[in-house]
C-alpha cells in the first residue's frame, strides 16, 4: 500500500500550524505539572466533560456559529492532548501514537486512495470502510462497533447505516415509506388514540419503538439526519417558548396563571415573527 508523501513541513502556514500545536503541548505539560486541579485529574474524571464539549461544539454548528465552532473545536482539542498526556504518564501511549495510529488507519481505510481498489462511488467507499473496519476489529457481528452508550436515535441510525454497508437493506424508498405507514397500524392497534389509552402498553411501547426506527430509516433513505432534524425542532420550541414567557411577564402575567388559549396568542406570534 502506498504510503502518502509528506508536504513540504517548512512553509510558512505549515510551520505556524506545527508551532500552534507544539504550544499546546507545552501548555499541557506545564499545566499537568504544577495546576492543583489539571495534575488531579484522570481519563475517567474527564470523561463526562469531554462529551459536554462534543455537544456544546454540536450546539455550535446547528446554530451556524463558527466563532463558537473554533472555540470548542480547541476545547476538544484539549482534551485529547489531555487524555495523550495522561497516557504517557502510564507508558501507554502518547500524542505521537495517538496521531500515527489514525493516520495508519486513515491509510488502510482508504485502499482507493492508497492502494489499487476501485470505488465507482460514496457507496461503495462506506462498504469498503465497514468491511475493512469487521476486518481489522475482528467483530463476529457487523453490529459489533455500535457503542451500547450512544443515545438511542443516534444508535438505530448508526445500526442502518452498518447494516446498508453489507448489503442488508431496502432497495426503493416507497418500501421504507410503506413499513413507516405499516408500524403506525400496528401501533394503532395497541392504543385508542379516540380515549387516549392503551390496550396493552407493553406491546404499545414496542410498537412505538418500531415506529421511531422505521422513521429514521425513511430520513436516512431521503438524505434527513434525524438527529439534526429532531434537534432543530427542540431548538426552535424553546425559543417560541421563552418568547411566550417573555411577553407574559412583560404584560404582568404568569404562565400558571393563564389558559391555553392566552399561551396560544403568544405562541401565534413567535412562530410570526421567525422564532426557530
Amino acid at each position: 500500500m502506498a504510503i502518502p508523501s509528506p508536504p513540504n513541513l517548512f512553509t510558512p502556514e505549515r510551520m505556524q500550524k506545527l508551532m500552534a500545536f507544539d504550544r499546546l503541548l507545552t501548555i499541557m505539560d506545564d499545566l499537568r505539572e504544577k495546576c492543583p486541579w489539571d495534575k488531579k485529574q484522570t481519563m475517567e474524571s474527564l470523561r463526562h466533560l469531554t462529551i459536554e464539549e462534543t455537544y456544546e461544539l454540536s450546539d455550535a454548528i446547528l446554530e451556524g456559529n463558527l466563532e463558537e465552532v473554533k472555540k470548542e473545536l480547541g476545547d476538544i482539542l484539549l482534551h485529547m492532548v489531555f487524555y495523550a498526556k495522561i497516557g504517557s504518564e502510564t507508558n501507554d501511549f502518547d500524542m505521537s501514537d495517538v496521531l500515527h495510529g489514525i493516520c495508519d488507519k486513515l491509510i488502510a481505510r482508504h485502499p482507493h486512495i492508497y492502494g489499487d481498489t476501485k470505488v465507482e462511488n460514496e457507496e461503495e467507499v462506506k462498504q469498503n470502510w465497514e468491511k475493512l473496519k469487521l476486518k481489522e476489529k475482528g467483530n463476529t457481528s457487523v453490529l459489533g462497533g455500535v457503542p451500547a452508550s450512544l443515545p438511542a436515535l443516534v444508535k438505530a441510525m448508526r445500526i442502518q447505516e452498518k447494516a446498508r454497508g453489507i448489503g442488508f437493506d431496502w432497495e426503493e424508498k416507497q418500501q421504507v415509506w410503506e413499513k413507516v405507514e405499516e408500524e403506525m397500524a400496528e401501533f394503532k392497534e395497541q392504543f385508542n388514540a379516540e380515549k387516549a389509552e392503551f390496550i396493552d402498553k407493553g406491546k404499545a411501547e414496542g410498537e412505538f419503538g418500531d415506529l421511531l426506527f422505521s422513521l429514521v430509516n425513511y430520513a436516512r433513505f431521503i438524505d434527513l439526519n434525524p438527529e439534526t432534524a429532531l434537534e432543530r425542532t427542540n431548538k426552535k420550541f424553546i425559543k417560541r417558548f421563552q418568547y411566550l414567557e417573555q411577553k407574559a411577564a412583560e404584560n404582568g402575567q404568569s404562565l400558571a396563571d393563564m389558559s391555553l388559549k392566552e399561551m396560544d396568542v403568544y405562541w401565534e406570534e413567535a412562530k410570526h415573527l421567525g422564532k426557530e
